[in-house]
């Protein structure tokens, strides 16, 4: 095997990136989280290997137009090749109104952006978030967006996480949704 064929992150110098692909592949671009909330949309962006999530500014939702060309500039800035958006399920784990919203929200960010769009549940996000946050000196307005961004990144996280444990063999319990 020609030397320049060898994938540099194989334990196995014999094996080509093309043999190893399945076991570790190395995502390329970032990932964007979204919380969205019928006035603000918490954003979320991966590191460049996917490994962590940090939040970006609150979107105060205006109008779709504006909304949407919030989120085209995010994912222009940022190289954004996939997006994970919250999926907000009843607490016994079945669907309802704001579900049906959020997957027609999904469906309309992979027609605008023709990138792949995740949906992952987001029960108990904002209320972790809050949690998170509750003894901070931050107003309730302040805390209000940093609990939709907060929101994201705890989606984004969890999504991400689950993916590497399913590419490593390990298996997380369930908590999203595809």
């Amino acid at each position: 095997m020609d030397s320049d064929q060898r994938d540099p992150i194989s334990d196995d110098p014999e094996q080509s990136p093309a043999e190893n692909r399945t076991a570790r592949e190395v995502p390329v671009g970032r990932i964007l989280g979204l919380d969205v909330g019928s006035r603000r949309i918490g954003v979320a962006v991966s590191d460049p290997l996917g490994i962590t999530a940090q939040g970006l500014d609150t979107l105060q939702r205006r109008n779709k137009r504006q909304d949407f060309e919030y989120l085209q500039r995010v994912i222009q800035e940022y190289d954004v090749r996939e997006i994970v958006v919250g999926l907000p399920l009843r607490m016994s784990g079945a669907e309802g109104t704001q579900s049906d919203k959020m997957q027609g929200f999904a469906e309309e960010l992979r027609k605008r952006f023709r990138l792949p769009v995740h949906l992952w549940d987001e029960r108990l996000t904002s209320t972790e978030a809050n949690r998170l946050l509750r003894d901070t000196d931050l107003s309730i307005e302040k805390r209000g967006k940093a609990v939709d961004r907060m929101a994201a990144v705890l989606i984004l996280q969890g999504w991400m996480e689950q993916r590497a444990a399913a590419a490593s063999g390990f298996r997380l319990p369930a908590s999203g949704a595809e």
